[in-house]
């Protein structure tokens, strides 16, 4: 049973620092492109980052690039977002996924598998 556990958001104040983990069980995660979307209350889902099971390349969102940073430790079965320079518009809650062999990294649809969320809230 594949399990994608993520945790580290919080409450922060603009301009702060957060890293989010997500720690994935019951799957060959070398295999996996892993991704971060997030939602904020009344808005869709957005694409946040994403990593290729080779760790060779990384995409982001134009709102975040600059700012956070993906990476991964395929050795812990574990993905991370680094978030630096927060504003408030981060605000929401954000889930980590799993897209086998990473096609399509850009596009929700494509993930095979979701984490339950964490929430990160950024004030003003």
């Amino acid at each position: 049973q594949v399990q994608l556990l993520e945790s580290g958001g919080g409450l922060v104040q603009a301009g702060g620092s957060l890293r989010l983990s997500c720690a994935a069980s019951g799957m060959t995660f070398s295999r996996y492109a892993m991704g971060w979307f997030r939602q904020a209350p009344g808005q869709e889902g957005e694409f946040v980052a994403a990593m290729s099971w080779s760790v060779r390349t990384a995409a982001y969102a134009d709102s975040v690039e600059g700012r956070f940073t993906i990476s991964r430790d395929n050795a812990k079965n574990t993905v991370y977002l680094q978030m630096n320079s927060l504003k408030p518009e981060d605000t929401a809650k954000y889930y980590c996924a799993a897209t086998y062999l990473g096609k399509e990294v850009l596009s929700a649809a494509s993930y095979d598998y979701w984490g339950q969320g964490t929430q990160v809230t950024v004030s003003s």
